[in-house]
């Protein structure tokens, strides 16, 4: 047994009462609660002010608790944001039999991110994680209205109605269902929006994200989608009779006397 005096001298210092290691490296942890302000803007002023400090060889900033976990979750929202346009791209091709019908159908979806951004605006509310499932949401609803167009046209093309007419008479026809459908979504989530109910302010921009997105996607689809598809049938008409066998596409128009008689 050595006595530690024996190869030591005692000197009163300061030092870590504890040592905390993180990767291999040693970490200095500092907390803070987000007051009266987002979690995530914080987040961003935090990150702007830590880049503007120089640190010295071996040292470096990394954000963790609820900042990294909006970061993830934003990851996690836009994967699930890309499959579900990708499956309805997917779903509405083998429906329609057609690589060209169904992007004119999801015309639709960003025209519901205009309404979506002007009601957080209007309801004073921020773009959540909430709000994104909401605009997920959107992505299957904003689409029947254009389904309704696009197949309803197909329906009248095909019984021998010229394509402007057809289009014309499709959206005359399916303006009635699309209004009735939009009305009883935005009224359907209604009481979600007004925030009645313990803890339903929480959710309440879910409700002004889906309600903002199916107005403005209801109101623009019925001129965008038509003009879309006018543009996509001629492109498959130009395509047909440059690069196709069969006959040209000009020549399964329907005959004059076959419209007079629908």
């Amino acid at each position: 047994m050595v006595a530690l005096r024996q190869v030591a001298d005692f000197v009163p210092t300061l030092g870590a009462t504890q040592i905390n290691r993180k990767d291999l490296t040693r970490e200095v942890l500092v907390t803070a609660n987000a007051l009266d302000r987002p979690a995530g803007d914080l987040g961003n002023e935090i990150k702007a002010r830590l880049a503007q400090i120089s640190l010295p060889p071996g040292y470096r900033f990394v954000m963790g608790g609820s900042t990294k976990d909006i970061q993830e979750t934003m990851g996690y929202a836009l994967s699930a944001l890309l499959l579900a346009i990708i499956f309805i791209y997917l779903i509405l091709a083998s429906q329609f039999g057609s690589f060209l019908q169904p992007v004119a159908i999801m015309m639709s979806l960003p025209l519901s991110l205009i309404g979506v951004l002007l009601a957080l605006l209007l309801a004073r509310t921020t773009l959540n994680i909430f709000s994104i499932i909401g605009f997920v949401m959107l992505m299957g609803l904003v689409t029947k209205n254009a389904i309704l167009l696009v197949d309803f046209t197909n329906q009248l093309r095909s019984a021998g109605r010229d394509r402007a007419h057809a289009i014309l008479e499709a959206g005359r026809i399916r303006l009635r269902p699309i209004l009735m459908t939009t009305f009883a979504m935005v009224f359907g989530m209604i009481p979600l929006a007004l925030g009645i109910g313990e803890g339903s302010e929480q959710r309440a921009p879910m409700a002004h994200a889906v309600i903002g997105g199916i107005i403005t996607s209801t109101l623009l689809t019925l001129v965008v989608v038509p003009v879309i598809y006018t543009y996509l049938d001629d492109l498959a008409r130009w395509a047909q009779n440059s690069f196709g066998s069969g006959p040209p596409a000009d020549a399964l128009k329907p005959r004059p006397d076959a419209q007079d008689a629908a």
